[in-house]
């Protein structure tokens, strides 16, 4: 970020690129952050991970700071972190951007947040500093959509965004679109082409195994660690319904769709903490739903069309949990029933 710093987007052919200096300083994001509604036109971007190439430990983080808005996706996030620190938390550039997400101090006193509340605010937090990329980057890609909707420039809004993390919004409305800054370009340039190493091709139609009416929604062949059933709730303590299936999965894993859909509640629900439900319309005269659980991130929003093997958050332990798993159920005409048959276990 060199409007908000950046150690990697200020070299340029070896040498600290002088030409951008002006423009260093924190320039004034109109419209706010919090869940800035910028369009998504122009961005290309699906909204899952790939398995296996974010550090585990940041997958719930860019998840979240990649759902605040439809430009800015988790694999932008993770793209844009890439190449502002090399996924290095602890990483300070030359002229004094800090973290993972290469903030400036004065661009940091605007966006940052506790978001992980450890009872600091800090760049150096992981959390913290990539919660505050997804706002910023969210409240660009909309004050940049601004100037395209009045005619005062031109481009694909998320070029657009990221032209102004690295050079300021002031650069984008200035040249009418991109700026003709070369390491500007460069920085653009080097965030779209790792996208795609970023980028869950799970985003594609998955399949429905023969035989089943449900694919499974943690990939491999997890453990299950607590059918449905009646059982000793661990928490509560009180004999209960067990309503879905508990299957052993580290934080962060991709929790997908277990079948097409749409999404009719994502947020959060008192003791499932993170939750998705997702309707599948009527299956042989039953009005059948899936709901994912617990979750450390969500990754869909209402009203989204989700298609089987889609991720839809990650695995994580909100609400009543007592440890990371994915708590999966399966609604019949509105009542729990066993998930078992639906996944081809029974």
């Amino acid at each position: 970020m060199s409007n908000g710093g950046g150690s990697m987007g200020w070299v340029v052919g070896g040498c600290v690129a002088a030409v951008l200096m002006p423009v260093i300083m924190m320039v004034a994001v109109s419209g706010g952050s919090q869940g800035a509604a910028a369009d998504g036109q122009g961005n290309g971007v699906g909204g899952g991970l790939k398995e296996g190439e974010v550090p585990a430990q940041y997958v719930p983080w860019v998840l979240k700071a990649g759902g605040i808005c439809d430009v800015i996706k988790p694999a932008v996030i993770a793209a844009q972190i890439e190449a502002e620190s090399g996924w290095n938390p602890n990483a300070q550039s030359p002229v004094g951007a800090e973290g993972l997400s290469q903030f400036m101090p004065g661009t940091w006193t605007t966006w940052g947040r506790d978001d992980d509340g450890n009872g600091r605010i800090s760049p150096y937090d992981p959390g913290d500093a990539i919660m505050a990329q997804g706002r910023y980057d969210c409240a660009l890609a909309k004050q940049v959509q601004g100037y395209k909707d009045r005619g005062q420039a031109s481009g694909e809004t998320l070029d657009l965004a990221l032209a102004a993390y690295n050079a300021g919004p002031g650069a984008v409305q200035q040249y009418h679109g991109m700026p003709p800054y070369q390491e500007t370009q460069a920085y653009v340039a080097r965030i779209k082409s790792l996208i795609s190493k970023y980028e869950s091709v799970d985003d594609a139609p998955g399949k429905i195994p023969e035989g089943q009416q449900m694919a499974m929604p943690i990939a491999g062949n997890p453990p299950v660690t607590s059918p449905y059933g009646m059982r000793m709730h661990p928490i509560l303590h009180v004999y209960k319904l067990h309503t879905g299936i508990d299957f052993g999965a580290a934080a962060g894993t991709p929790f997908k769709a277990a079948r097409d859909g749409t999404v009719t509640s994502a947020g959060w629900s008192n003791g499932y903490g993170n939750r998705v439900v997702i309707s599948h319309g009527t299956i042989n005269g039953d009005q059948i739903s899936t709901t994912y659980n617990h979750m450390s991130a969500i990754n869909v929003s209402v009203g989204q069309k989700v298609k089987v093997g889609q991720q839809v958050g990650a695995v994580g332990s909100t609400g009543y949990s007592t440890g990371p798993h994915a708590h999966f159920e399966v609604m019949q005409n509105g009542k729990y029933v066993d998930p078992a048959p639906w996944l081809g276990l029974k």
